[in-house]
């Protein structure tokens, strides 16, 4: 219980600093109750069961002001079974949807149709394609972090340890996806401005053995090659791995996205030099009360900010502990 309170309070505070008042007013809501729905990415990543898990608790302590029907699909690519979520959620009646989008074009046809069934709609993680929304005549607010960000923190943390005209490779999620094209013009960004050369990017659709299968073509292709920046932590395991039976321990540094649970015996022993905390437990609160809001003060879609950022954290071997005491309940994957 009180590690619940002291999580209620982290996202308390920040959720004031960024302008979002949390769970109140309902009574604006017809009935008094709002039903929300969460429709997340595969239920079998750990950052989406960190989501999930937030939400769940969150709810409980709120469970007279709102009502929360989860749904998740089985791998981080099957877009049509998270189109079909969304549209039993809509059919239901909800009073507000939030989604963690599998695809960032895909999705936007039942989003648009949410919206005009009068149904809030809110994305986290993965925001959708600003062109999309635009030909769709719709705005969507996104509540997450700045993906491209994040990246540089893990791109210039790398860099430090390179020398300028060494070679690296990148690692991306799906190419589709809004929050893999950031992180890759992220990882862009810090080796240009390093001077260190980009000489393959290849995708790894979010997943350990296509990550290993994406890294090993890579490490064969260029001998020179000193880096591999993953796109998510399940790529950087798989990269890990590749890099181990390649027998480049040591002379190839690879680096994660997301600061999952599997990946800290990685970062404490050096096989991934560094990732990302983006905090998914917060990701999926500050999603539920953006939307919460909105439903109580009865506001319009387009009358909703277009982007909410949520805080971003370099993780390493060195300062692993001290976030660890510093953010006791908040980790993005315990």
């Amino acid at each position: 219980m009180m590690q619940r309170m002291r999580r209620r309070v982290v996202f308390a505070g920040a959720l004031a600093a960024a302008g979002v008042t949390g769970a109140a007013r309902v009574g604006a809501v017809p009935g008094g109750k709002a039903n929300l729905a969460l429709v997340l990415k595969s239920l079998a990543d750990p950052f989406t069961v960190a989501m999930e898990q937030a939400a769940r608790n969150y709810q409980q302590h709120f469970a007279s002001q709102f009502s929360l029907t989860v749904r998740g699909t089985a791998t981080e690519t099957d877009t049509s079974a998270q189109v079909q979520m969304v549209e039993e959620m809509i059919k239901a009646r909800m009073s507000a949807i939030v989604i963690a989008p599998t695809h960032s074009k895909a999705l936007t046809s039942v989003v648009a149709r949410g919206i005009r069934a009068g149904i809030i709609m809110v994305t986290i993680d993965n925001p959708l394609d600003d062109a999309s929304q635009q030909a769709a005549g719709i705005s969507v607010p996104f509540v997450g972090p700045n993906n491209r960000k994040g990246a540089m923190l893990v791109g210039n943390y790398l860099a430090r340890r390179l020398a300028a005209g060494d070679q690296v490779g990148i690692i991306e999620g799906s190419s589709a996806d809004r929050n893999a094209q950031q992180r890759t013009a992220g990882y862009n960004d810090a080796m240009r401005a390093a001077g260190v050369n980009v000489v393959a990017v290849e995708t790894g659709e979010w997943e350990y053995g296509k990550g290993r299968d994406a890294a090993s073509k890579m490490l064969g292709a260029y001998p020179r090659m000193r880096g591999l920046l993953c796109g998510n932590d399940n790529m950087a395991m798989g990269a890990a791995d590749a890099v181990r039976d390649a027998g480049r321990t040591g002379s190839v540094y690879v680096t994660g996205y997301n600061d999952i649970a599997a990946i800290k015996p990685l970062i404490a022993d050096g096989r991934v030099l560094a990732t990302v905390n983006q905090f998914a437990d917060r990701q999926a609160v500050f999603g539920i009360d953006v939307a919460l809001k909105a439903v109580t003060e009865l506001k319009k879609q387009n009358e909703l900010s277009r982007t909410i950022e949520t805080p971003l954290q370099l993780v390493t071997a060195a300062n692993r502990e001290t976030l660890r005491q510093s953010m006791p309940g908040t980790s993005g994957a315990d």
